[in-house]
């Protein structure tokens, strides 16, 4: 018993010991308020972070759906800016108790779901962050090996030793794994310190880009003829399919809209991580996007198909005897891929999931450790398998996007509306009935029953689009899934605290924390004691009003 004790001990995260046994459940350093020194994101910190986001292959990629429902170049490139525009206001908004009271997603959740209820919606984004590192790895591992065969050809004749049951072959695992290791060290680095590494890709992937879209260009003599593709569809076919592409374009931001306190966080002030992040997300897709029509529509007049996929068109190029110099673009942007990946891969899913399972098992876990288990849960859960069988995967991502988006709706409604800016920092870290979070047992009932219906709204819909018949209403309800998943919770949450009202409603929009509180840790190894500081909302003390956003 008493190595065992000695091994846990080992294991447990340094933590202040005079709290209670209920308090060390919810508290450790990474869950506490971002202590000043940490805050370091400014504006241009968000741009490059949405830059570094967005260049990756499946947004290069997100408009190829679109074109083959019927779209031209241009409309498809519309759903783009529509799409990514109306989720940002969503992202920003709920980005906002973090950029001011520099707490992350599990702690803000907190203020709506209760101490404990909050463990659930955690849950279900840590999981889906675990499952994306995976998948996002497994698109890395092919930009590794077109960058090994721009080196060495003969890595795509590595013979196979892995059973079918695999689900693989040797060459491709080799690289997959390659890809994963060069991620590991990213993780290592904390939050407040990783922006770095997205100025660097903010730099070396738009070159890349450009260099792809003129090389494409001078190759193929022309932009080819699919931005000379007329629309196949029209009149209100042609509605519902912009409306169902712009939807997907939200679909894939409902993660991130959800755990957008993560990063605002670590915000110098308010404002960084509002208007830098308002005009940077979709002007960075529709950028990224238009370069991947371009390119795409090039490649078709090269090899008579539009070849979506920026890693298998740099395939193609290796295929036909190329010369050094080909050899070398090709492994210059395929490199600038790889890049691209493992920034996506930290900033949707290691920081999230790092930060979620530390609000799950804060005894044991922060946030670096965290990132670790996210990587090798996406090692362990064989990703190339979920890709396999796209249309499964891709509607258990719709199916997702409905929970994320009553999670969403709920937490807004909770911090624009019922409590309207007015925050109690300190009781988010206590578990007593004492604290405005406590609710019922530690659980926000109200907040569940919303979280319910905006899930419930879409249930028809999308026993649909898994194959079954429903009517065309419930199918129409389900394609404005996010909305009106949103929109439901958001309307039940409302009226229920109406109904019942909690300690801290009502009054005038205010943005401040009542109690004054904020903690830090001592960073040092000699020091774990808790310390009080009276601040405002920006961690600075005599702050003047005008210097929040």
């Amino acid at each position: 018993m008493g190595l065992v004790k000695g091994i846990v001990q080992r294991l447990e995260i340094p933590r202040d010991t005079s709290l209670s046994y209920s308090q060390q459940l919810i508290t450790n350093e990474d869950l506490l308020p971002v202590i000043p020194e940490n805050r370091t994101w400014r504006g241009y910190n968000y741009v490059a972070f949405w830059v570094a986001d967005m260049f990756n292959i499946n947004t290069w990629m997100i408009v190829s759906s679109m074109i083959q429902l019927g779209m031209s170049w241009w409309q498809a490139w519309i759903c783009v800016w529509l799409g990514y525009g109306l989720a940002t206001p969503f992202l920003v908004l709920n980005a906002r108790p973090g950029a001011l009271f520099h707490i992350t997603f599990p702690v803000v959740n907190r203020t709506s779901f209760g101490i404990f209820g909050s463990l659930w919606c955690v849950f279900n984004r840590a999981a889906m962050a675990c499952i994306w590192y995976g998948v996002q790895a497994s698109i890395g591992g092919t930009c590794v090996l077109v960058m090994l065969r721009a080196m060495w050809p003969s890595v795509n004749n590595i013979p196979n030793s892995m059973p079918a049951s695999s689900g693989t072959n040797t060459r491709d695992f080799l690289c997959f794994f390659l890809f994963w290791l060069i991620s590991l060290p990213v993780i290592w680095f904390p939050v407040h310190k990783i922006r770095h590494f997205f100025v660097v890709k903010m730099v070396i992937t738009p070159i890349a880009a450009v260099v792809f879209l003129v090389w494409c260009i001078v190759k193929a003599k022309g932009v080819g003829p699919v931005v000379n593709q007329p629309s196949t569809i029209h009149g209100s076919n042609l509605a519902w399919a912009m409306i169902v592409s712009l939807m997907s374009c939200i679909s894939n931001m409902a993660t991130l809209i959800t755990n957008a306190p993560d990063f605002a966080s670590r915000a110098k002030t308010p404002a960084a991580a509002l208007y830098p992040q308002l005009f940077a997300m979709p002007l960075a897709c529709s950028i990224v996007c238009l370069i991947g029509i371009l390119v795409s529509s090039s490649s078709q007049t090269l090899y008579g198909e539009a070849i979506w996929s920026p890693i298998d068109l740099l395939g193609r190029f290796l295929d036909d005897d190329p010369s050094h110099a080909t050899r070398f673009g090709v492994w210059f942007i395929a490199a600038a891929f790889i890049i691209a990946q493992v920034c996506t891969n930290i900033s949707a899913n290691s920081v999230s999931a790092g930060c979620d399972l530390t609000a799950l098992f804060p005894r044991f876990i922060n946030i670096r450790r965290g990132g670790y288990i996210a990587a090798i849960v996406g090692l362990c859960m064989c990703p190339w398998n979920l890709l396999k069988s796209s249309n499964n995967f891709t509607n258990y991502l719709s199916a997702y996007s409905v929970f994320l988006s009553s999670i969403a709706g709920v937490m807004i409604t909770e911090y624009y509306i019922i409590r309207k800016g007015l925050y109690k920092v300190s009781d988010l870290y206590k578990t007593d009935k004492e604290s405005w979070y406590w609710y019922t047992y530690g659980v926000n009932f109200r907040a569940y029953a919303a979280y319910i219906a905006g899930i419930l709204i879409n249930v028809v819909g999308f026993a649909g689009a898994t194959g079954r018949s429903v009517p065309l209403a419930a199918t129409r309800i389900y394609e404005l899934s996010f909305f009106t998943g949103f929109g439901v919770s958001a309307v039940v949450y409302y009226a229920l605290n109406r109904i019942f009202p909690v300690v801290g409603s009502g009054g005038s929009f205010e943005e401040n924390d009542i109690s004054n509180y904020e903690t830090s840790y001592a960073r040092s190894n000699k020091s774990h004691e808790v310390e009080e500081v009276v601040v405002d909302v920006d961690g600075k003390e005599g702050s003047s009003e005008n210097e929040k956003a």
